[in-house]
């Protein structure tokens, strides 16, 4: 008698692992609805599949953070701020990267996008490593409602991106212009524009 083959998992272990991390915490199925709802986003959209399972870890664990943060099962260490546009592969990278880069880990930050695309923008990689700052391990990321939740400051890109307005978080729209399509001098201006928002933020929320 024949045998069906076997299912190749691609991502053997990453429910296990987290399951461990958040013992106490959630259950073993809602880890695993959260790993499958990244599987589902991230195979959907990205264009190079050999660190998907790097990248759906990544986003399982982030996820289940922010919705811990969010239902007060965890409590946050330094304020939380997520930037947001459409695809996160450009305006909304290099503000996170800024910050991170900038804020010596006083704050955490997040990116998400109603509509990520399938990679980072590379004029965006190669400008941020001239400042120093790696981002060739980025990748864009679904806006969700627990991300939002867990925020305590909101930035939209200037995108068209619209955030559910909740009680006790700070919200700003930044007029920033798209480095999409534009030479590599345009985008440099565009992350320093951005630097200058990030610095001035940084100093309102720390100081």
């Amino acid at each position: 008698m024949s045998q069906s083959p076997t299912t190749f998992d691609p991502y053997p272990g990453i429910v296990d692992d987290l399951a461990y991390t958040y013992e106490g915490v959630f259950t073993r199925e809602r880890v695993a609805a959260t790993v499958q709802a990244a599987r589902d986003v991230l195979e959907s959209t990205a264009k190079v599949k050999t660190y998907l399972p790097v990248f759906v870890a990544r986003q399982a664990r982030e996820q289940l953070m922010a919705a811990a943060q969010a239902e007060g099962l965890v409590a946050k260490a330094v304020p939380e701020i997520v930037f947001v546009c459409v695809q996160n592969a450009g305006r909304s990278q290099m503000a996170a990267a800024l910050t991170e880069h900038l804020s010596a880990r006083r704050v955490h930050v997040r990116t998400a996008g109603s509509a990520p695309s399938g990679e980072i923008n590379s004029t965006v990689v190669e400008v941020l490593a001239e400042r120093g700052i790696d981002l060739t391990t980025a990748y864009p990321k679904p806006l969700t409602d627990n991300v939002i939740r867990a925020a305590d400051v909101i930035v939209t890109m200037g995108c068209g991106d619209a955030c559910p307005v909740l009680p006790g978080k700070r919200y700003e729209d930044w007029d920033v212009a798209d480095p999409a399509g534009q030479p590599i001098e345009v985008v440099r201006d565009i992350r320093d524009d951005i630097q200058a928002r990030v610095t001035n933020l940084l100093r309102q929320i720390l100081d």
